[in-house]
């Protein structure tokens, strides 16, 4: 029995090994074949991207290619693409020595996962009865990357502590996760959620959180060295900040129905996200006492509000209620970062690398319960019956479905993401506890050296003061300094 045990306790606990040269390569290859495979048996091209457009447009009196679905909707997705894979792949370059793998990492999993999720997204949704395959156009391009979003949340608070190998399980666990939640909540529910407050953000914001809980390591403070940023990883990622905050409202309106309902979303977006940086501005300057703004809370809480948008941005939320919520947001965002992150590292043991809770999880569960609120508002007058019906796809088996009764199944979508992300998450974090994935050591956290081939540094070449005007000011500005302080 004692075998047994110094047995489990060599095979749990003893020496990480995160030499990946035959595991990231296996898994790699298998996974990009299985792809190619399933993608011959299922995926086809829908009539609008097929060669037979030409034979529909004359069947269904189409008079111009401008019709075609990817006129209207190509657009969003070059913006919706560039977040996925600059965005928030430049967000995470914060670490001082973690550039590399933020960004190289986000590369990988959004590559592997969007294959992944034009999969099980259309098993889900769009699988022909009949033929058993897959259409596929632009609109599911950007469902797509909608569904890597999740797992790239989660990967922010994983940052750091993971191997790419582990990376790949989480989103292979995590589309797979998304896709059925999200196929209760839009279906089943039928919940509206034009821009993920729910199936995305609250969804990767907990499942992230989950699997870090489970994954929390007692020894981190040994890579506390790396943990933290330097002028230029701030600089980095503020541009991942800069091409989130650009592009999100054409995140949350890309999916929506053409016309007013996508004119509605990005409108309301953009004043969100203008409300939220005013706030954040303000809470995290009053947070110093000198005064100081925090670069983590810019490059952060300034997003709040196009996360819980999400769902109310193509309902009659108003100028000003938009405002509202990016107000609010943005302080609460912010008070994440100053009291909350550090409470769950300190009493739940829940290491949060990027700070999800505060920018995903709650803004995504506090936009799906904003959508709930507006939606049981709603009403003719302030819609119009045919504006209802557009707005809430009051159709067939839904066409009795009052305002009321969506608003309480909006709220039980927000709880069903919820549990979806916790839950989903503990059971794939048991998973990734196991010793096999090569993830770093505690003194090893945060370093891209572990999985990646560094260039060395150059050398440091002291500037030449007689040729570099602001640095004789800033050199007379010490020596002044110093002898003040030797003449007292």
């Amino acid at each position: 029995m004692g075998n047994c045990v110094d047995c489990l306790r060599n095979f749990f606990c003893g020496t990480k090994n995160t030499n990946v040269r035959f595991s990231l390569p296996a898994v790699c290859f298998i996974w990009q074949i299985a792809m190619i495979v399933l993608f011959g048996i299922f995926i086809r091209y829908d009539e609008e991207s097929d060669t037979h457009w030409a034979q529909h447009k004359k069947e269904n009196n189409i008079t111009s290619d401008i019709e075609n679905d990817f006129y209207f909707r190509y657009p969003s997705f070059q913006d919706v693409h560039v977040m996925i894979f600059v965005g928030f792949g430049f967000l995470m370059t914060f670490l001082k020595k973690y550039s590399f793998g933020a960004v190289g990492f986000n590369f990988l999993i959004a590559s592997f996962g969007l294959q992944w999720a034009l999969l099980m997204q259309g098993w889900f949704h769009h699988l022909d009865p009949v033929t058993a395959t897959i259409s596929i156009g632009v609109e599911s391009l950007i469902n797509a990357d909608f569904c890597c979003a999740g797992s790239l949340i989660a990967f922010g608070a994983l940052l750091g502590k993971v191997s790419p190998v582990q990376m790949l399980l989480v989103t292979l666990f995590g589309v797979t996760l998304f896709a059925v939640e999200e196929y209760i909540i839009l279906t089943l529910l039928h919940c509206r959620d034009a821009g993920g407050s729910m199936v995305i953000h609250c969804f990767g914001g907990y499942y992230g959180l989950a699997i870090s809980w489970v994954l929390y390591r007692p020894h981190l403070h040994e890579s506390k060295r790396l943990n933290g940023s330097v002028y230029h990883s701030d600089m980095f990622a503020m541009i991942g900040t800069l091409f989130l905050w650009m592009f999100w409202p054409s995140f949350n309106s890309a999916i929506t129905d053409h016309g007013d309902g996508q004119h509605r979303a990005a409108i309301n977006t953009y004043l969100a996200l203008a409300s939220s940086v005013l706030t954040t501005v303000a809470i995290s300057s009053l947070s110093d006492k000198r005064g100081k703004l925090d670069m983590v809370h810019i490059q952060n809480a300034t997003l709040a509000g196009g996360v819980a948008m999400g769902t109310a941005a193509e309902f009659m939320i108003t100028p000003y209620g938009s405002l509202i919520v990016g107000f609010c947001c943005g302080i609460i965002s912010t008070f994440g970062y100053l009291f909350v992150t550090p409470f769950l590292e300190k009493y739940l043991k829940l290491q949060d690398t990027c700070g999800v809770h505060n920018l995903h999880a709650v803004p995504g569960m506090l936009g799906g319960f904003i959508g709930a609120i507006v939606a049981a508002f709603a009403s003719e007058a302030i819609y119009s019956k045919e504006g209802l019906i557009s707005t809430f796809d009051f159709v067939g088996e839904f066409a009795d479905r009052t305002p009321a009764t969506q608003g309480s199944f909006q709220a039980a979508g927000t709880c069903v993401a919820i549990a979806f992300g916790i839950v989903g998450g503990v059971c794939v974090g048991l998973v990734l506890r196991l010793p096999i994935w090569g993830d770093p050591a505690d003194d090893n956290c945060f370093d891209d050296e572990v999985y990646w081939e560094v260039p060395e540094e150059e050398e440091s070449i002291p500037p030449v003061l007689e040729y570099n005007n602001h640095m004789i000011h800033k050199h007379q500005d010490i020596s002044e300094s110093n002898f003040s302080v030797e003449q007292s």
